[in-house]
């Protein structure tokens, strides 16, 4: 009985014991959750007044400091200026880079910005433009309403001097060869340079010896106003017309629709496009045209015939001369130029311009020799009115 009381004093004491310490970590406990609480309520009450206060001081600031809305500077507009932006002419795009930009195009027809309408004279030459200072006192007082390209052998180092005009404007260019394919690919490298300006909208191809036979401002309005594209298209029996066509061209050609024509050649952009973005019909003139074929003679006249007849002429608007023979048209010297055998070129001819019949076909012409140049400068002003 005695041991069994002594137990239940130890286990009573035991308890209390145990109880005291509860309640003290109880204590203890309410104690730094308390003191956390508070400390809190502290840091959380002065951030807050920070805060009014820093609200106070901006309104206060933009009360007595906003100013007029003349002085605020809004970003600079970008818009299209970028999309615009017309590439240098010595630029850094290979072949398929090139052709890959030229071939782009909007479907929306309307402009969202103002534009003045240019044409692009695009001069396909071994060296220097031979005429060049009768073209330039052709554009003479129109800039803005044109622009210049030079495709030139990448041999020619640019000895001789050159027209202020024709300065810089050559395009990265790699060497033709005389009715070979590679004369229609410095085409479509001329065309692609052309394109890169969204303004050009009507393009003409022009060699070194070649002469303008009217100002600026009748060729402008010529080109501007006309429906139809001008590339010479027609069907010759024989060897040097149907007799090129090559059976391996089938089933993409047919001998049907094989035609020759001048290479010089003035179409709108929507051709342009064309031409540049062909990849279907211009390599089988790469791969099946060669020799005594002439692709240059053969491919625009058959590609614009199958694809795009309906605005298209059939004619050329670059006056030659066939009558001598041989295989070039006739060249002219000095003595050759006077002003009737220029009104002859100009006004000597009938064809249909938009629907109604003209005198009026031709713009430009060839082949001239160097040493005609001056008599060309001394009949230019009274025959062609340039300047005006």
């Amino acid at each position: 009985m005695k041991g069994q009381a002594q137990n239940q004093n130890l286990s009573t004491t035991l308890t209390k014991l145990f109880n005291a310490q509860l309640q003290l970590i109880n204590v203890l406990s309410f104690f730094f959750l308390f003191g956390c609480g508070l400390a809190t309520g502290v840091i959380l009450s002065s951030y807050l007044s920070n805060i009014s206060f820093s609200l106070h001081v901006s309104q206060f600031s933009f009360s007595t400091t906003t100013p007029s809305p003349a002085l605020i500077k809004l970003p600079p507009r970008v818009g299209l200026k970028e999309y615009l932006k017309v590439p240098a002419v010595k630029h850094d795009m290979d072949e398929k880079e090139l052709l890959w930009r030229a071939s782009m195009t909007p479907n929306i027809r309307e402009f969202p910005f103002e534009r003045v309408p240019k044409i692009a004279f695009m001069f396909l030459t071994k060296g220097p433009v031979l005429m060049a200072p009768l073209w330039e006192k052709f554009f003479k007082g129109h800039d803005g309403l044109y622009s210049i390209y030079v495709h030139s052998s990448p041999s020619y180092n640019e000895s001789d001097p050159e027209s202020p005009v024709f300065h810089g404007r050559r395009i990265p260019s790699k060497d033709v060869l005389w009715g070979n394919a590679n004369m229609i690919e410095a085409e479509r490298r001329l065309l692609a340079n052309a394109l890169l300006d969204i303004a050009n909208q009507r393009f003409v191809l022009l060699s070194e010896s070649c002469i303008p036979i009217f100002n600026f401002s009748t060729v402008y309005t010529y080109l501007m106003n006309s429906t139809e594209n001008h590339v010479e298209s027609y069907v010759l029996e024989g060897p040097v017309g149907n007799g090129r066509y090559s059976p391996r061209m089938r089933p993409g050609i047919q001998i049907k629709q094989w035609r020759k024509g001048s290479q010089w050649f003035e179409i709108d952009r929507a051709l342009a496009i064309e031409v540049v973005s062909d990849r279907k019909y211009f390599p089988l003139f790469q791969k099946h045209c060669t020799g005594q074929c002439y692709a240059d003679e053969h491919y625009l006249p058959t590609f614009v015939t199958m694809k795009h007849s309906k605005r298209n002429s059939n004619r050329t608007l670059t006056w030659v001369d066939w009558s001598r023979g041989g295989p070039h048209p006739a060249k002219f010297l000095r003595t050759e130029v006077t002003t009737e055998f220029l009104e002859r070129m100009r006004s000597g001819s009938d064809c249909v311009y938009n629907g109604n019949h003209t005198n009026t076909c031709f713009l430009f012409a060839r082949k001239f020799w160097p040493n005609a140049l001056d008599r060309l400068l001394r009949f230019a002003p009274k025959i062609m009115h340039f300047n005006k």
